[in-house]
């Protein structure tokens, strides 16, 4: 089994908060990262498939196909985008980054021929925080 990784950025804005909380509550929670008036990140994403090469080309996947599919489910519905008002599949989520990575994986679990598996969704927020999951 190859694992196989591919590497994009997008920037986005968001904010944390709970609508079901007062504004102290969230703030108590979240800090700077409730301000009503947004904060941005430059998110790095990384996605890991998992195959056998095909003998005829030695690819698990080619690349420029993975980069499409991430840009074309993922990227373009993201890049310079509001997280909580404009990415219709993180409509009535609150916009954590541990939310976004599992709403990425969902964006393209279905889209990734049979013959690999989504391995893994890696998102960095931060040079010094990022989030995993694997499905």
């Amino acid at each position: 089994m190859l694992y196989l990784t591919r590497l994009e950025h997008f920037n986005a804005a968001h904010k944390l908060f709970n609508p079901s909380w007062t504004r102290e509550q969230n703030d108590a929670v979240f800090g700077v990262c409730a301000n009503e008036n947004w904060h941005g990140h430059n998110f790095d994403l990384f996605v890991t498939i998992k195959g056998e090469p095909d003998p005829e080309t030695g690819f698990v996947f080619d690349v420029k196909k993975l980069s499409q599919l991430m840009k074309k489910h993922v990227i373009d519905k993201l890049d310079h985008k509001n997280l909580n008002l404009d990415v219709d599949f993180m409509k009535d989520k609150i916009c954590s980054t541990e939310n976004l990575t599992v709403a990425i994986w969902e964006q393209l679990a279905p889209h990734l021929p049979a013959h690999v598996q989504l391995h893994c969704v890696k998102l960095y927020e931060t040079a010094r925080i990022y989030v995993e999951y694997f499905g």
